[in-house]
This record gives C-alpha cells, structure tokens and sequence, in this order.
C-alpha cells in the first residue's frame, strides 16, 4: 500500500510491519514508559526545551483553519483530503503558495489561501525554537465537544516547546488541570510526541490527538471527546495519488495506523487500543473515508492480536476475542456560483456485517459558504444519532449498543469519556453552527445545540448522564488574534446558555470560557 515501489520503499514497508507486529506482541506499555522517560528527560533540561517545534502536521481543534482547508477543497484549490486530522502540511501549501494562479477565485477564497499559506509556514519552519503558553479556563466544561472544543475542565494550562529538523520533529508538553470523575491525572503530557519523516511516511510515538470524519460538531469512531492516549504510529507524509496507473484511479489518499495503550483505570487494565484510517478522493470534489478502531489484549483477555485482528466472525457460537468498529465516511464539496458548500456523512458499525446485523450508528450533515462584508459566512447543519439501528439502513434499535462490549466493559472510552461521539451510547444531537471571519482574522460563531442524552431502554447507562435528558443549548464565541514581531496571541470567549442538564444535576444554567494562547 506504498506509492512507490523501489527496493527500498519495500524493505522499508516491510521493516514497519515487523516493528509494529513486536509491538503490539510485547505490548504498547513498555515502549510508552521509555517515550514517557525520554519526555521527562527532556523537559528538565533547558537545551531540549529550546529543541522543540512544530511538526509534520496540521493537528486538529482549530476551526478556522479547517474552514479554510474544507472551503479551498471545495472551490477546487487543495485536493479533497480534509477528514483525516491530523493532515500534513505537505499536501496544503503547495496549492496555496503565492505561485499558485488563483486569479479565477473570489477574493474571500485568495484570503482563505493566504491565511492556510501564512498558518503553514509558521507551523512548519525549520531549525526554529517555538514556545507556545496556554491557559483555560470556564465555570462548567462543555459537554458537546465538537471540533474546536475548549477544555475538558474548569481549569487547564500548558507549556509547549516545539523544535523540527529537516526530517524530524518533537513536541514537548507538560500541563496541569483540575480532575474530574473517572480521570485524576493532574500533571499531563497530551499533545507532545516525536516524529520521524521515512521517505514517504512518518513514524510517530507520543499523545496525539485525532478527529477522523467529516463532522463538525462530531465523529463517530475517534475524535478528541477524550484526551489523547499514548501511542506509537505511521502516517503517509502527504496526499499525492499513486503513480501506477493500475491505481491512480483512487486520487490523492491518506493513510494511517497506531497503537496505544489505554493506561487509564479501566476494568481490563493496560487494553491495546489500534486505528487504522484510509481515506482517497476518487473523483475531484469527492472524499471516501474508512476507519477500524479495536481494544484488544488486557487483564482478563486472551493476548493474541492478530488472531484477534483478522478474524472478522463474531457469531454466537464464534466470538471475536477484540472489540472492533467500522466507520465509513463520504463527503462532497463543491461550489455553486460565488458560494462553497459540502454535505457529508458517516455510518459506525459495532458488529462484523457491514450491512446487516451492523449495530449502525449514524450521523448526516452540510455546509455553505459565502463571501459576506469584506470577511467569510459559514453555516453549518449537522445531525448525530448513537441510538445503534439493526442494520445500515435502519431496521430496529440496539439500545446501549454503541461503545459498549460484553467483554471489554469499559467499552470504547478512555479516562472517562467516549472515544467519539461526545454525548456516548444511546444519544441524538442535533447542531446549527452559523460563524463569520472578519477581514482581520477574527472570528464570531453562534451554535445551537438539541441534545437528547440517552434513552430509557439503554441498560448499559452513558458516561455523561445517569438518566436520559434533554438539554438545549446557545453557545457564543469570539475569538481574535493577536501579532507582533515577538509572537503571536489568540483569545477566545465563550458564553453558553442551557435550559437542562446531564444528569444527576438539574435546572438551567449560564457558563462562560476563557482561553488565552501565547507564542513566542
């Protein structure tokens, strides 16, 4: 599944599968707590503070970068490769670069170009020392995260230093936060890693986070509901289409995989958790994405992963020894007139039949774009639905079937939250998000959520509310950049407005978020 197919590009292939093949033998942990040593180490030591940046990757959680990515895939500029965060930088700036002749496209889609062109050069220099301070701070976490979600809880700050070579890049980050039910950690390292560039991959240990769908204010399988997991990875370095015309058929793809170890305090202690993601553009203006997401191994279970793996029976009388999912994707953008705009969904399988028997979650959703005063217009619908239907297209309710495991008890969550979709089993959320940038970056976005939280008939419970609710919200945020010479600031206000909540709380209640982010 390499571009290309030299020698070395093949041993190379070959090589990746054996180490990965070790380590999910000898199991994720140890190689984590050597990871785990080298950050300690680092961080002690000014020289390796200062020897830190950004890498390879545009990582998710800023939406006014993915506005512009998914508006530039929509008006034809950038390939269609925009579901799958963290996206390399490889793939965005060769098409938005100064060079590149956009002198067909309106004035708001140059400005989208120019803001991803100066983001990516930013993030992506070399032999630099970059610091980056950031504090959150809010009355009540919220508990819809979609893609561009603030913190987890009342109180975060992190310190990052970040550092890249030509081919290899490290991310230092240590923090501290409040706790919360089901995660204690107070001192935490999410978002550091180290990355190596490989000819055409990169190969990657550290706390990265993930969002693979096309959804805004959701992802089924995998988004960052939930804290990072230490991992170790591969990635394609970019999006380019194969070169055998046997498969330059598929368009510009990208492709995934790691594992890691949910260390948290779970039942099935130290379970190996796997993604696998591979999504390609076969026809311009249209992207088809394919996930798995698997536990495996851990206290109580049989270790065999990839008996476990490749064995896709799940009957009664033959039962997987992992718990897998399968998410499938489609998104198509394109413009019409002066404006851009996207519709997209995405379907997640809990049980082996992709089409009956499926266990199908499903969510459906679309955006527009329009040049409006001098800035950028976004509107954006999107609907989720985790109550599981018996097949793909429907056919009966499976209560409490998303993110839940006979077996692996904890399901499909880590440190006390869902893997995906933020409001767990057996939920709906329904979310119209209106947001428009200014002509100096600044950005004002209006959401209003419907949240039905869980169900009376899911006996399995839901990690957000101990009994079914519904809840809705109006949510208000500014958020405005600051530069100068010595580095850049971005604030970002929030006010949320809600008539219910999560239970065992009750009544309305008014929140407010602040975060300052500083680099130098």
């Amino acid at each position: 599944m390499r571009r290309f197919a030299s020698q070395t590009r093949l041993q190379w292939a070959v090589t990746g599968d054996t180490v990965i093949s070790r380590f999910m033998v000898y199991r994720v942990g140890g190689v984590m707590n050597v990871f785990r040593i080298v950050m300690a180490s680092c961080a002690a030591t000014a020289a390796c503070s200062l020897a830190a940046i950004a890498g390879p990757w545009a990582q998710p959680g800023d939406a006014q970068l993915r506005s512009d990515i998914d508006l530039l895939a929509g008006a034809g500029v950038i390939d269609n490769i925009t579901t799958h965060w963290p996206l390399p930088w490889a793939s965005l700036l060769d098409h938005t670069s100064p060079q590149a002749d956009l002198t067909t496209q309106p004035d708001y889609v140059r400005d989208a170009a120019a803001r991803l062109h100066r983001e990516g050069l930013a993030e992506a220099q070399l032999h630099l020392p970059r610091l980056t301070m950031t504090l959150d701070a809010a009355s009540n976490p919220d508990f819809v995260r979609g893609f561009d979600a603030l913190g987890r809880q009342t109180l975060e700050t992190q310190v990052a230093a970040e550092y890249s070579w030509t081919t290899t890049a490290v991310h230092i980050a240590l923090g501290a936060r409040t706790t919360a039910k089901g995660d204690r950690q107070i001192l935490v390292p999410d978002g550091s890693y180290i990355a190596q560039r490989i000819d055409d991959v990169v190969v990657y240990a550290g706390y990265l986070d993930h969002w693979w769908g096309p959804g805004w204010i959701s992802a089924m399988a995998l988004s960052t509901n939930a804290r990072p997991l230490p991992q170790i990875g591969i990635a394609r370095a970019g999006t380019e289409p194969f070169e055998s015309s046997w498969l330059s058929w598929i368009g510009p793809w990208h492709m995934e995989f790691f594992v890691g170890d949910m260390d948290d305090k779970r039942l099935a202690k130290d379970t190996i958790y796997s993604g696998l993601r591979f999504a390609f553009s076969p026809l311009p203006h249209l992207e088809i994405g394919a996930s798995r997401t698997d536990e495996m191994c851990g206290h109580g279970h049989q270790c065999k992963p990839f008996k476990g793996y490749f064995d896709f029976a799940n009957q009664d009388n033959d039962v997987n020894i992992v718990n897998d999912e399968g998410a499938f994707d489609i998104r198509y953008s394109n413009t019409l007139g002066t404006w851009a705009y996207e519709i997209y969904a995405q379907a997640m399988n809990e049980d082996s039949n992709p089409i009956v028997h499926s266990g199908s979650s499903h969510q459906v959703g679309g955006s527009v774009w329009l040049p409006l005063q001098g800035g950028t217009g976004r509107l954006t619908i999107e609907y989720t639905d985790s109550v599981a239907t018996r097949d793909l297209w429907g056919g009966g309710s499976f209560h409490g079937f998303a993110y839940n495991n006979y077996d692996y008890k904890d399901g499909m969550r880590y440190r006390g939250r869902t893997l995906g979709f933020s409001l767990d089993s057996d939920s709906r959320l329904l979310s119209i998000q209106t947001s428009y940038t200014d002509a100096g970056a600044s950005r004002y976005t209006l959401t209003l959520h419907h949240a039905e939280l869980s169900t009376p008939q899911n006996s399995w419970g839901n990690v957000v509310t101990t009994a079914p609710v519904i809840v809705n919200m109006a949510e208000a945020r500014w958020s405005v950049p600051f530069e100068s010479d010595s580095g850049r600031l971005r604030l970002d206000l929030e006010a949320r407005v809600q008539d219910d909540q999560p239970r065992p709380a009750r009544g309305a209640l008014a929140t407010i978020e602040a975060r300052v982010t500083a680099g130098l």
